[in-house]
Formats: structure tokens, C-alpha cells, sequence
């Protein structure tokens, strides 16, 4: 079985060293084959670390896109992966989704249910990630984003009571080691190796994931109306 973060966990939280961004950056794209892309970073200030966009109440310091035409930078090159990283050592790792990944979002109350759910059936599994804003995304096949709303319908359920969406074309993911300020990294649920290259179909995880939802979503309404 490969190598899981469970609920109760403390899993290490990695620096945010410059040399250890490039690292991860490089390893991505020579071993996953996927397009990277250099975004923001922290910067130290007023007795904390600032975005360096500027924006005082950033709602994600240190992990989104620098410029508005960040998809034309995002590179598949290490060559260019070291360029980059060069001039900024410390920005964070964002990751296209729609190109090799799409992403399948949820809240991680419901990610860790439903991992366990998938393990326990033996599904395919591939990378999955958890955000310090306690959100879980599960790497799928492109094309994600069309298929949800349609398959959670056949589910029986309706999708926008689901916190259930898909990063697609047009969208990004922040990868480990990224820190977004004093939240903590971004870290791997279920780490990326070579058992895992090849990953699996919205339809393969769908179920296990709408069902972990809808009981989330069932949970918080009873406790609404406790």
C-alpha cells in the first residue's frame, strides 16, 4: 500500500528553502513529465511573511500565479524549471491543471473518508494533495470538469450541493513544498511514484468522493439544525 497521510498525523512540514523548491520543481517535471510554473512568494514583514503581490490580506500568501499570463510561462523544460528558480528562489510551485492532471477538489473531512473508501475497494489511485486550507485534490485524467456535474446527477445527487468541483483547463494547483504564509505546506496525501504514473478517470473515484461529500454535507446540516 502506498504511502498515505492519515487524520490524525503529523506529517513534517518541509522549509520553503530555495534549493529545495528547484528540487521538487526539476523532479517534477523530469519524472512526472508535468509543466510547472513559478508563482508568488513569502516575503518577511510588519513580524510575518507578506505575499509578495503586495495585497496586505492576501487569501493565499506565497502560492498563486505572479503575472496574469501565467499559463504562457508554464514550462516542461528543467532547463527552464532552473532558469526560473534561479531568479526567484523561493517562489512557489503551481501546477497547470488541463494539460497531463485535472484536479478533483474537495474538503479533506471528505478526501480522507473517501481515501479510505478507494483504498479498501483497490482503486486506482493516483497523486493526491492536502492544502493547508483543508482541501484534498485528487489527480485524474484531463477532461475532469465536464464530466462531473453529469456524473454526480446519475449519483443522485445535485452538484451544487456538493463541495465537489474539478480543476480543469484554465486553472492551477499549488504543489509540495508550498507554503501558503503561516498556514503551513502544501503536502502529498499520497505521494506521486511510479506505481501511480498513470492515472486514473473522473468515473473511477467519483462515487467514493460524492458519497463522502453528501455525508459531509448531511453532517453539517445536522449540526445547523441541532
Amino acid at each position: 500500500m502506498e504511502e498515505t497521510i492519515g487524520v490524525t498525523e503529523t506529517a513534517p512540514i518541509p522549509q520553503q528553502r530555495g534549493e529545495l523548491l528547484l528540487d521538487h520543481a526539476v523532479r517534477y517535471v523530469e519524472e512526472r513529465h508535468w509543466d510547472v510554473f513559478a508563482g508568488t512568494w513569502l516575503e518577511p514583514g510588519d513580524g510575518r511573511e507578506l505575499c509578495s503581490c503586495g495585497v496586505a490580506d492576501c487569501p493565499a500568501p506565497g502560492a498563486h500565479p505572479a503575472v496574469k499570463d501565467w499559463r504562457s510561462l508554464a514550462s516542461g523544460s528543467a532547463v527552464g524549471v532552473r532558469r526560473i528558480w534561479g531568479k526567484h528562489p523561493g517562489a512557489s510551485i503551481l501546477l497547470p491543471t488541463g494539460r497531463t492532471f485535472d484536479a478533483l477538489d474537495v474538503p479533506d473531512s471528505a478526501g480522507f473518508l473517501a481515501l479510505a473508501r478507494l483504498e479498501r475497494m483497490q482503486r486506482t489511485l493516483g497523486p493526491v494533495t492536502l492544502t493547508p486550507d483543508h482541501r484534498m485534490l485528487f489527480f485524474v485524467l484531463p477532461g475532469a470538469g465536464a464530466k462531473v456535474p453529469d456524473l454526480v446527477r446519475k449519483l443522485g445527487w445535485l452538484p451544487h450541493a456538493l463541495d465537489l468541483t474539478a480543476r480543469g483547463e484554465g486553472e492551477y494547483v499549488a504543489a509540495p513544498p508550498t507554503r501558503y504564509g503561516g498556514k503551513g505546506p502544501v503536502q502529498w496525501a499520497r505521494k506521486p511514484t511510479p506505481a501511480n504514473r498513470w492515472l486514473p478517470d473522473t468515473e473511477e473515484l467519483i462515487d467514493a468522493l460524492a458519497y463522502a461529500c453528501g455525508s459531509e454535507a448531511a453532517a453539517a446540516r445536522g449540526r445547523r439544525n441541532a
